[in-house]
């Protein structure tokens, strides 16, 4: 009997460890981490695709390309293409994604670091996006960057 009370917490700890290491990378997705899934492109001059995940760069609104324009809706003034190469440009691994939350359209609202620095600030220092104080969750962007202020 004491041989089984022993084998049972033996296997109960090993079980909760295998959880503890299966939910550890998800508590990680609340975090800065690296891009999962693979290699970040750019969609557009404000959000980037990094595997199947879609990221918003927070705190900016770039101009809208060719057929992303909605109806009713004030868009960033500019050149959409000029703002799209500005963030490809600026686009260099490392990648470390800054999740924040996520907007109305599912994608991650995010910090973005490249090895070029914060990713929003790129686009704010080459006035390839405008910045958004009521986007920057917490005025987190203002913090980091001198452009958003």
């Amino acid at each position: 009997m004491i041989h089984n009370r022993s084998t049972l917490a033996i296997l109960s700890t090993a079980a909760i460890a295998g959880i503890l290491v299966g939910v550890a990378p998800s508590l990680l997705n609340a975090s800065a981490t690296a891009a999962r899934g693979g290699t970040c492109r750019v969609v557009d001059g404000d959000t980037l695709r990094c595997g199947t995940e879609r990221v918003r760069l927070l705190g900016i609104d770039a101009p809208e390309l060719l057929g992303h324009y909605q109806a009713g809706r004030a868009c960033a003034p500019g050149d959409p293409i000029a703002s799209t190469r500005s963030l490809r440009e600026a686009l260099a691994d490392p990648i470390i994604i800054d999740r924040i939350g996520s907007d109305r359209y599912g994608r991650t609202l995010a910090l973005v670091q490249g090895a070029r620095g914060d990713l929003s600030c790129w686009q704010l220092a080459n006035g390839a996006a405008i910045y958004k104080p009521k986007w920057d969750k917490g005025g987190r962007l203002a913090q980091i960057c001198g452009a958003a202020r």
